[in-house]
């Protein structure tokens, strides 16, 4: 073989060619971006040693929008993981709630004295922003005085006035007082109406006052909303309203007609004894396993007791003539307290 065959062979595999010294040169720096590239420390694995993927990043994002969606729902009175009550279900629980109250109070009333439906129609009038015991302190001598509609029609404003002077706000009362006697008088031939388009045309009469007339002395089933009956029913989730006629016609749709009036007196019995406003007697309630509230109030049952009133707490009731069944203490007269 000559020189020149033995220069133009090619080199054998794996056998480094000449490199030129700018060739060597890169060569150099590129092997020492490699080294510094190498005694970088590897990764952590994702899920073992803390790191994070995308993945994980948008996971934790979402699991965190997840619970803040969880406590807002827990705080809107939802639990976590359940579904909503249906409108049957809450129906069911309403009316198992309305069968409880009736085996609890049994003997359930209105609250105020009358002996006939102008005596329950002034007494109610006179209730407003007060308490019924004091109406019923208040009205032996009103009705002593003013036994009927004529009588009330000529009352000397001034006089009506000082008798009714403990149930408060006796002025304007005074005005409704007169003037629905004077409506009764003259428009009613002297009888108390016992339509609600009638009765809610009379001063001082809405619709409340109109129902709890119809509902006790004629006969006439009505539900009546007042302070407590709106609060219960909310709390016990039948209804979502405030305006009171709201309530009346989504409560109503609720129970047969035939029970609005008794369900009436049983949930305000309900509300003063047992499920007060500020501090509801949950350990002592017999309907807590139905109520979605429960523990708003004192759960422990001894200190739950405390917190009865009237004849569940062996106090007197509010009505000086209550009802022969009735199993409390008659009202003290006014004065006698």
């Amino acid at each position: 073989m000559t020189k020149r065959a033995a220069a133009g062979r090619a080199p054998k595999v794996g056998a480094p060619a000449a490199e030129k010294p700018a060739t060597r040169a890169a060569t150099r720096r590129t092997a020492k971006s490699a080294a510094k590239r190498a005694a970088k420390p590897a990764p952590k694995a994702a899920g073992k040693s803390g790191g994070r993927t995308a993945t994980e990043a948008a996971s934790e994002s979402s699991a965190e929008a997840t619970t803040k969606a969880t406590v807002k729902a827990a705080k809107a009175g939802t639990k976590a993981g359940t579904k909503p009550e249906s409108r049957l279900a809450m129906v069911r629980r309403a009316r198992r709630i309305n069968r409880e109250l009736a085996e609890l109070y049994p003997y359930a009333h209105p609250e105020l004295d009358f002996r006939n439906p102008f005596e329950l129609l002034v007494a109610t009038v006179l209730s407003a922003q007060t308490t019924d015991l004091r109406v019923n302190q208040t009205t032996p001598a009103l009705f002593a005085a003013y036994p009927t509609p004529e009588d009330m029609a000529a009352a000397v404003p001034e006089e009506l006035e000082d008798l009714i002077r403990p149930t408060g706000f006796f002025r304007a009362k005074t005005r409704s007082l007169i003037g629905l006697s004077v409506a009764i008088r003259d428009d009613f031939g002297g009888e108390v109406p016992g339509r609600l388009a009638d009765l809610v045309t009379l001063p001082g009469v809405g619709r409340k006052t109109a129902n709890v007339v119809l509902g006790n002395a004629f006969g006439v089933p009505g539900i009546t909303v007042d302070t407590h009956f709106g609060r219960l029913v909310r709390r016990w989730k039948w209804t979502e309203q405030e305006d009171p006629e709201k309530v009346e016609a989504e409560v109503g749709a609720i129970f047969p007609r035939s029970e609005w009036t008794m369900l009436s007196h049983r949930v305000v019995f309900h509300g003063r004894r047992i499920c007060h406003a500020r501090k509801p007697a949950c350990g002592a309630c017999p309907i807590a396993p139905l109520c979605p509230a429960y523990g708003e109030g004192e759960t422990d049952p001894e200190k739950a007791r405390k917190l009865l009133k009237y004849e569940m707490g062996g106090q007197p009731g509010q009505r000086l003539s209550p009802p022969p069944d009735y199993p409390g203490k008659p009202a003290p007269a006014l004065g006698a307290d």
